[in-house]
C-alpha cells in the first residue's frame, strides 16, 4: 500500500526571467529563473543525460524563499544545436553550470539534481566546493562499471525481462555483447529511420525503469521524437565514453565535499540506479543524510520522491 505523504510540488510558478547563454563551441543554453530574486540561489540539474527540463521541475522550491535557476544542458530541450553530441561532455557542462553562476552573480548555490543529474551535482561541487552551500540528491547514480553493467548488461533485466525483451531485441545476437556500442552506432546512423527506432526502445527501456508503477503518460512522453532523440543519442555518448569519468572517480574524491551538507533521497525499489551506491556515498561523506523512501522508485514524480526532495529543500531554507 502506497503510504501518504505530507510535501506536495509547490504550485506552479512561471520564469520571472528566460534566456539563451552563448557558452561557445557552437552551444547555446536554454535557462530559466524561478522564485524571488536574491534569495536563496539553487541550481537544477536534471537527468539523462539528455533528459532536459520540464515545468514540474520548478515547484520543488519554495518560491518565497529560493532564487532557482534551471536549464537545458547541452544538446537538450530547448538548447541549441538539439541533440548535438559533439562538444558534448561531463566537464564541458561543470563549466557550463559555473558561467550560469557567475552570470546570476551568486556567491555560492545549493546544488539539485537527480540520477545523471546527481552524477553532475557531484562532479561540480568536487570541482568548486567552494561555490556549492548544499547538494540535494536524487537516485544516485557515480557513473561506476558495475552501475553501468547493472543498467545494460545484467540487473535490471531479471527485474523488467519483458521490457528488457523488447530492448535487446532491436540489436542482432552477435552485437549484444555490447548493447550500448550497437545502440550508437544505430543513434548515430546517416539512416533516420534507424536512428528514430533506436532512439524509441533506447528511451522506453529507460521509461520502464524508473518508476515504481507502469505509467503510460511517461512512456508515451518518453516514445515521442522530441523526447526520445535527444535523450538517447547523449545518455549513449555518455555511457559509451563511461561519464567522461575516471573509474571510482566521484566516490574517490568525495573527500572534497568536506563540510558541505547534503540530503540524500532515495527510493528503496529503484531499478534504475539501486540503492547500494546512496548508501556507498553516504558512509564516504558523513556530512550527508540518506533519506529512504520505502515505496519509491527512480522518478522525480513519485509522491514518496516528491515529499523527500521538497521536505529536503523546506529544511535548507530553514522552514
Amino acid at each position: 500500500m502506497m503510504m501518504e505523504y505530507e510535501r506536495t510540488l509547490y504550485p506552479e510558478i512561471e520564469p520571472y526571467e528566460t534566456g539563451m547563454l552563448d557558452v561557445g563551441e557552437g552551444h547555446s543554453l536554454y535557462y530559466e529563473r524561478v522564485g524571488t530574486p536574491g534569495a536563496k540561489p539553487a541550481v537544477f540539474l536534471h537527468g539523462g543525460p539528455g533528459g532536459g527540463m520540464s515545468p514540474d521541475h520548478r515547484r520543488q522550491w519554495n518560491p518565497e524563499k529560493y532564487d532557482v535557476l534551471l536549464f537545458d544542458q547541452r544538446g537538450c530541450g530547448k538548447s541549441t544545436p538539439f541533440a548535438e553530441i559533439e562538444n558534448n561532455d561531463t566537464w564541458r557542462i561543470v563549466e557550463d553550470i559555473e558561467r550560469l553562476r557567475k552570470m546570476c552573480g551568486h556567491e555560492k548555490w545549493q546544488v539539485f539534481g537527480g540520477s545523471w543529474g546527481a552524477t553532475l551535482s557531484l562532479a561540480y561541487a568536487q570541482t568548486y566546493p567552494e561555490r556549492t552551500s548544499e547538494i540535494v540528491l536524487r537516485g544516485v547514480f557515480l557513473g561506476r562499471q558495475k552501475e553501468k553493467d547493472w543498467l545494460y548488461t545484467y540487473g535490471a533485466s531479471e527485474i523488467m525481462p519483458e521490457q528488457w525483451d523488447k530492448f535487446t531485441g532491436l540489436i542482432p545476437e552477435e552485437e549484444r555483447g555490447d548493447l550500448v556500442a550497437a545502440y550508437h552506432k544505430r543513434l548515430t546512423s546517416e539512416d533516420e529511420e534507424t536512428r528514430l527506432a533506436a532512439a524509441k526502445q533506447w528511451s522506453l527501456w529507460e521509461g520502464n525503469v524508473v518508476t515504481l508503477l507502469p505509467n503510460k503518460e511517461l512512456l508515451d512522453n518518453f516514445a515521442s521524437p522530441a523526447k526520445a532523440v535527444p535523450f538517447a543519442r547523449i545518455c549513449a555518448r555518455f555511457f559509451l565514453e563511461n561519464f567522461f569519468l575516471e573509474e571510482g572517480q566521484l566516490l574517490r574524491d568525495v573527500g572534497k565535499l568536506k563540510g558541505i551538507p547534503g540530503i540524500i533521497v532515495q527510493g528503496r525499489h529503484d531499478v534504475c540506479t539501486p540503492p547500494v551506491s546512496a548508501w556507498e556515498l553516504k558512509k564516504a561523506w558523513p556530512e550527508a543524510e540518506l533519506w529512504i523512501v520505502h515505496d519509491g522508485g527512480h522518478s522525480a514524480g513519485e509522491p514518496g520522491i516528491i515529499d523527500g526532495l521538497v521536505r529536503a529543500t523546506d529544511k535548507l531554507a530553514g522552514n
